[in-house]
């Protein structure tokens, strides 16, 4: 099956001494490839499906697809299911499924000061996790770490193939970050180095692309052919998906609208200094949503420190200055999310991130907003708010090994 996904993410090469992902793979194991992989792919993205089914799917004939299926078979990397009830006089179908414990995978989440981890199965379910903090945010400090927690998480499990890192920040061909704010990083070889240090297969990606390939592939998204994710948290994100893929941009920047320029809401009242972002914009995304500016809104309009989470409460408690400051803020969320029904018409939105309750207490200005920002003859959105637990980002990295590791990359 060839693979189209415009993810940035690294493209096959000589195996060498360059190659950050050395051949064969781990413990031996070789990864899939040709129908083989075709298959496999299939049924992990798609679900269990009868023989019948594949063969005509993938454009095989019968005998061709048990010969393909076969060694799978026998291996235990597929599994024969109960069997369907065939309509009218036929033979029930026994459909063919992946053993979501043949294989297993980690996904790390880097931010500024913690590390989060996860163990998952290949379907994205999460076995275990954990989160440590990161005492040094250097690459040399960082990549250690990394390679000390997957140590102790292939100490506990032989079946773990691969290793998916995110970060905040600009990635490159799933293997340099490019600009990590958060950490404060440029030009950082990741997947080499922690490929290296852990002896692991290593991918890096944007973490809010992570995620959306999550989704693609496991969560709200799988099925559609196009949807769009927006993160609220420590910054703003934009994950997008067309014809059923992972855009990634022509310079691995699809989705950076943390500095997309807005429309002030009016509410907002004129204070000295202006609120910035933190590259000091003052009518940008990153001003008015991410938790921190939230909360920094709060502080000016009610003349003291207030907690995310407090604030939503207030707000939602019918507090005045804490509805005004709220509300402000969903106003741009919802210019956001007008400007991709706008460019994308996708079939949904989801939003997700731990801030993504702003949606659900402000979703009356959400609305107004979209509707100010969109032609009338634009259909309501199908807006999905998530309910998010941080440990999602950590399996948006698994998703990411998972995702190569199926392609055989």
């Amino acid at each position: 099956m060839t693979d189209s996904r415009d993810t940035g993410a690294a493209r096959p090469s000589a195996v060498g001494a360059a190659d950050p992902h050395p051949r064969p793979g781990v413990d031996g194991w070789a990864p899939l490839a040709g129908s083989a992989q075709a298959v496999v792919l299939e049924i992990l993205v798609h679900g269990p499906r009868p023989r019948t089914q594949l063969a005509e799917r993938l454009g095989l004939s019968g005998p061709s697809l048990t010969r393909i299926t076969k060694p799978l078979l026998e291996s235990g990397l597929l599994v024969e299911r109960a069997s369907r009830a065939a309509s009218g006089s036929g033979r029930p179908a026994i459909p063919l499924d992946l053993d979501p414990d043949a294989h297993h995978f980690v996904g790390v989440k880097l931010t500024h000061d913690r590390l989060f981890v996860v163990v998952t199965d290949q379907r994205g379910e999460v076995l275990s996790e954990r989160d440590e903090r990161l005492p040094a945010p250097s690459p040399d400090a960082v990549v250690a770490q990394i390679a000390r927690v997957v140590s102790r998480a292939r100490d506990q499990d032989d079946r773990i193939r691969a290793l998916g890192v995110t970060v905040g920040g600009q990635v490159v061909d799933r293997a340099v970050v490019r600009h990590a704010p958060f950490l404060g990083w440029d030009d950082v070889p990741l997947a080499e180095r922690v490929t290296a240090a852990a002896g692991l297969p290593t991918w890096v990606e944007n973490d809010v692309r992570a995620l959306t390939q999550a989704e693609l592939w496991f969560g709200e998204g799988r099925g559609l052919r196009s949807f769009a994710l927006v993160t609220i948290g420590a910054g703003v994100g934009l994950g997008l998906v067309a014809a059923g893929e992972v855009l990634g941009g022509a310079h691995s920047s699809a989705g950076s609208i943390g500095h997309q320029r807005v429309v002030v809401p009016a509410a907002v009242p004129s204070v000295a200094p202006a609120p910035t972002c933190d590259l000091g914009h003052h009518d940008c995304a990153g001003a008015f949503v991410t938790v921190s500016a939230v909360e920094a809104a709060a502080a000016r309009a009610l003349g003291r420190s207030v907690g995310y989470d407090d604030l939503l409460d207030l707000a939602a408690d019918g507090h005045q200055e804490a509805r005004v400051v709220v509300d402000a803020a969903a106003d741009v969320l919802g210019q956001l999310i007008a400007g991709v029904l706008n460019v994308l018409d996708p079939e949904a939105v989801l939003l997700s991130g731990e801030g993504v309750r702003l949606a659900t207490v402000a979703a009356a200005a959400v609305d107004r907003a979209i509707a100010s920002s969109t032609h009338q003859s634009t259909p309501a959105p199908r807006l999905v708010v998530q309910r998010f637990r941080f440990d999602e980002w950590a399996r948006g990295a698994a998703a990411v090994a998972i995702q190569m590791h199926a392609l055989g990359r």
